[in-house]
């Protein structure tokens, strides 16, 4: 189903793969790309991969939409989970893909229910282990 507002359809995979995330906890974290005018699955983290390797799959050139499914501590030693999804729009990425992402986001974000912060970023250091950190507490 497209959004009127900006055209642009959600493909099934994006909503399962989430969901997999979400309640099975199959992934780390997913990468999404925008493709022929629909949200699509561009790349899944198994749980074992770290922050690093979310971050380095993202690429440096083009924006993404992720999610990333961050485990921390708190203060009183529990153990506790938190969704993040984050858009990615690095400042060299063409102005057209920015604007076409950016009118998509909260479209895409009503079709993942359950996450928990949202992040955007437009360079690596605005999406630093310690921003997350500081968001998931």
């Amino acid at each position: 189903m497209a959004n009127a507002a900006s055209g642009m359809a959600v493909s099934d995979e994006c909503k399962l793969k989430f969901l997999e995330l979400k309640a099975k906890r199959n992934y780390r974290f997913i990468v999404f790309k925008i493709e022929n005018q629909e949200v699509v699955v561009d790349k899944v983290g198994s749980p074992e991969e770290t922050y690093d390797d979310f971050t380095a799959s993202l690429p440096p050139d083009e924006c993404r939409y992720a999610v990333f499914d961050f485990d921390f501590t708190t203060i009183e030693n529990v153990q506790k989970s938190k969704i993040f999804f984050i858009a990615w729009a690095p400042d060299i990425s063409k102005v057209r893909h920015k604007m076409v992402y950016a009118s998509s986001k909260d479209r895409f974000k009503r079709e993942l229910d359950g996450i928990q912060v949202e992040l955007q970023a437009t360079d690596p250091s605005e999406m630093s282990i310690d921003i997350i950190k500081g968001r998931a507490i």
